[in-house]
Parts: C-alpha cells; structure tokens; sequence
C-alpha cells in the first residue's frame, strides 16, 4: 500500500498517515533527528517475444525498451524529518535513469512535457514544517510526488516490477505546491493538496486541488479514498476541469498473503466534449520465505475516448513476479507479463499489427 506515488520510505507523511502520529517511529520527543543519506538504483532487461525492430514495449512507461540492459532509477535521498520537538525538516530526492527521463519528458498521458527545468533533477524537493495545532499539523511546500495510485516510481516498494496502466495513463507523476495532513485519530488522517496542476504544466492561474482520506478500521485492513481535480486547458475562457477519483483498499490476509484493489474513474471535456477513462487492478502477494515471494497483478483499463493513450480501447494485462532477497540491500526480480487490446496497437517483428504482446524481464534493484 503507498499513497504518494513516489518515494514512500523517505517521507515523514507517509507515516503520518499509516499511523495516524507526526512523530516518527523510535524518534524520541525532546532529540533532534539527525539528517540521513539513501538511495537506490533500478536496472532492468527486458525481452519482448514479439520481437518488435523498435525494441519497445508498447503501452508501458518505465520498462519500454526491450533486449537492453536499462538503468531505470539511480537515486539519492536526503532527508531530515520533522518532529514536534523539531518542527523543520526537508526531503530531497534527485534521480536520473529512464523513468525520470518518462517523468519528465516523455509524459505518455498527453499532458506536456515538464516547464520546470533544472528542478527535473529532483524526484522530490519540499520543505516540512509542523504547526503546534490539536495533534499537529504537517505541511509541505515544493515539488512531490502525487498522492494518487497504488504503485510509487521507487520499484522496490511495489508488488510487481512494471507498472500497471493505471499508473502510467490514469493519474499524474507529480505536482509543485501546498499540501497538508492532519492525523485525527491513530486510524484516520486526511491530507489536502493545492498544486499547480499536473507534472509541473503552468494552467491559467486557476489551482488544482486534491484530497487523500486514510481510514483503517482494523490493523489488517486499510482504505485510500485519493482525489485530484483541476483545470487541464491552457489559457481556456471556459474552465475545463479534469476530475480523477480513486479508492485503494489494502488487506493483510494472513501473516504471508497482501491483497490490494485500486479503483480509479476519470472525467476531462475539453471542447465541450465529455471524456472519461476508468481501470481496476488487483494485486495479490505471497511470501514463499523470509527471502523470496510471488506477486501477481491482474487489470482492466478502459479508454474509450481515446484520452489517455491516443486509441480507442480496453486494454487488460497479467502479471506475475517472482521476487528474491539474497540480502537485505538486494532485490532481484524475474517477471512475465501479457498484455492485450480490443484494437490491434502492438506489433511483431515484421511490423504486423497484433492485439497482444509476451514480456519477460529480469531486475535488480540496490539499496543504500
């Protein structure tokens, strides 16, 4: 479970929100937190048997290209966290790889590319601050990443290695401004976002606005109710508003087995025209020993406007990863992936359109 789409370990407001406290765990109340240092780095290959002369996976976001050996994320972290005894902190994040280069160049929902320049070295770059209100108010202020979706750009904090649709074509990767969490009791908080739009695109002067909801009625079974909405046309006389609703529910089933869902339904009408895009994906994970585990996703994406991938269709996708742990800063993946179409969009080493496409890939991702 995550519900900022980016770096979960590195952000104090992650615990906020799972645990309902601004302290950080183990931090006593009247010491300083000292400033940390961490990072990862995220390689891949990936081969596709369709063999495309491209040598890209179609309809993917941060493993698109196949038969190469790919650096996705080479990250460093810094990081001082705030606490109610020490009420400023920062987390910085700087990355460089290909799904940064997806982040900010590449941006495959059609939205534009990044305005921010030199900032697009950082994954993340915000200052903290607690205000001594009720159980403590923390807010945030620079570039994060967004509060929506189940799955992060950081690799190791997901189930499988790819990404799904949803997270690729659904939601955004990030936005530049204000948010601020309130945890009201140690199972529910509730964080809301005043941003510039999505992935750092300057709309008009009109904000765009964001909601996350975290309940947790037991200890094994949490909800993410995420919202994001806001003007998506430059310049427009007429406000055109972009709405994007999601529910993430996740369910620690056994002391092995995770279950989570991610539901999510959205809504544009530039021209006057209605526009919508949905999907839901499952995810299932097993731990095989303390070192090694299944994952397996499953998901419908629907765009039947052609919004969010430029086709017409329903694309769906099977996932299965395999995931070991040699030791503890070391995880090495080995993932097999299907994916498929209502509309012929992939193709074959001939360059004949097909409904579907077969990947394999292996991973290995450092911690530091």
């Amino acid at each position: 479970m995550s519900v900022f789409r980016g770096v979960v370990a590195s952000g104090v407001i992650i615990t906020a929100l799972v645990t309902g406290t601004i302290e950080t765990r183990g931090q006593a109340q009247d010491s300083v937190p000292p400033v940390t240092i961490g990072g990862t780095l995220d390689t891949y290959f990936s081969f596709n048997f369709a063999r495309p002369t491209s040598h890209m996976n179609l309809y993917r976001n941060f493993d698109i290209t196949e038969n190469q050996i790919v650096v996705s994320n080479a990250e460093v972290d810094i990081q001082k966290a705030a606490i109610a005894s020490s009420p400023f902190g920062f987390t910085i994040n700087a990355s460089v790889g290909s799904a940064s280069d997806v982040i900010h160049g590449g941006v495959p929902n059609a939205l534009g590319p990044s305005s921010l320049g030199s900032l697009n070295l950082f994954q993340q770059a915000y200052l903290t601050y607690i205000v001594p209100v009720g159980n403590g108010l923390m807010v945030d202020a620079g570039k994060f990443v967004t509060h929506m979706g189940n799955e992060v750009i950081r690799a190791k904090d997901n189930m499988n290695y790819s990404r799904s649709f949803l997270f690729a074509y659904a939601i955004p990767y990030y936005h530049v401004g204000v948010r601020a969490l309130y945890p009201f009791r140690d199972n529910l908080s509730v964080c809301v976002h005043v941003v510039d739009c999505w992935n750092g695109v300057p709309v008009d002067q009109t904000k765009t606005f964001g909601t996350t909801i975290t309940y947790a009625p037991t200890s094994t079974l949490s909800f993410i109710g995420n919202w994001v909405g806001g003007p998506s046309q430059p310049d427009s006389v007429s406000k055109v508003f972009r709405n994007v609703a999601e529910l993430v529910a996740t369910f620690q089933a056994s002391e092995n087995l995770t279950l989570a869902a991610d539901g999510n339904y959205g809504t544009d009408s530039p021209a006057g025209k209605s526009l919508t895009w949905q999907g839901l994906a499952l995810y299932a994970k097993y731990a095989l020993t303390e070192k090694s585990a299944l994952a397996l996703r499953g998901e419908v994406y629907s765009d039947p406007d052609a919004y969010t991938t430029g086709v017409q269709q329903h694309l769906k996708e099977a996932t299965l990863t395999f995931e070991h742990k040699p030791v503890a800063n070391l995880i090495l993946r080995a993932e097999f992936r299907y994916d498929w179409s209502t509309v012929d969009v992939f193709v074959d080493k001939d360059g004949k359109p097909m409904n579907n496409q077969s990947t394999f890939a292996l991973a290995g991702i450092v911690t530091f």
